[in-house]
């Protein structure tokens, strides 16, 4: 008997895999938590019917959020990221050696607690001593913070249900005094093509708040509509005018100084989205 997972991100358009084994699944006290072994992308996390990560193709996610915002800053030695419980942003932000600390907020220890389990590739990371992981509520650990962090990356699941806090201006407005004078935020901001809608008010929101406000793209087969956006807010720092070749290329699969520059370049109805 043929197994298969759709994933619906709207009501009339769902995107199917063929799954070949169901590693794990269980109800944690936030949300319903699956891993599953598909033929064609691996391992993959599902949180709440919702595909968050899988082996093929997580490196696009995991470089693109952490390497701009990081390449940005000229000297990032402390670093949150909330949510991000597979571990696979905190991999890349310690590839940058001018680290010397990586927060991971995560809410549901659940999701730690398998992705290292099942997703050791992604998950390599967490038992790195620079790495220091939290369990608790993002909102909350960032209020309670302030002028702390030179990065601050919010890798999040989609606005609904127990991520919804982490979209929008007033979570925003704390981020902004968690960071450091010339601190950087980052967060994914959805399908531009499916939430439209979504991928304005984050930016405006942001964009209200932080000096400079730009969003980019990249292109991440299992999400829907395999094009997808992220919003930076710095105070200080142009991820457009970074001077990246004072620095030395990192083992990346998909990151590159080109793709960098490149990501910036927007589509037109992208462009015409968030004037």
């Amino acid at each position: 008997m043929e197994m298969w997972i759709k994933e619906a991100q709207i009501e009339d358009a769902a995107m199917t895999y063929k799954v070949k084994e169901t590693l794990v699944t269980k109800k944690t006290k936030y949300q319903d938590l699956a891993i599953l072994d598909t033929y064609f992308f691996g391992r993959m996390l599902v949180l709440d019917g919702i595909i968050q990560t899988t082996i093929k193709d997580e490196f696009v996610y995991h470089e693109m959020i952490a390497h701009i915002p990081l390449f940005t800053h000229p000297n990032p030695k402390k670093v949150l990221v909330v949510g991000g419980g597979d571990g696979g942003v905190i991999r890349e932000v310690l590839k940058h050696p001018s680290v010397e600390k990586a927060v991971l907020c995560e809410i549901d220890g659940d999701v730690v607690e398998e992705c290292k389990k099942y997703l050791p590739e992604i998950s390599c990371a967490l038992e790195n001593p620079k790495c220091e992981v939290f369990i608790g509520d993002g909102i909350k650990y960032v209020n309670e913070h302030k002028n702390e962090f030179d990065v601050i990356i919010v890798d999040s699941t989609d606005p609904f249900g127990a991520a919804e806090g982490l979209f929008g201006g007033s979570f925003y407005e704390k981020i902004k005094e968690c960071l450091t004078e010339d601190g950087i935020f980052i967060a994914q901001t959805e399908t531009p093509f499916y939430l439209p809608e979504v991928v304005k008010k984050v930016f405006n929101d942001s964009k209200a708040i932080f000096k400079i406000t730009k969003l980019f793209m990249a292109a991440i087969p299992t999400y829907p509509g395999g094009y997808w956006s992220f919003t930076i807010g710095s105070k200080k720092y142009d991820p457009e005018n970074v001077d990246l070749s004072i620095y030395e290329d990192l083992d990346t699969k998909y990151y590159t100084k080109k793709i960098h520059k490149a990501a910036f370049v927007l589509p037109k109805y992208v462009e015409d989205l968030i004037k």
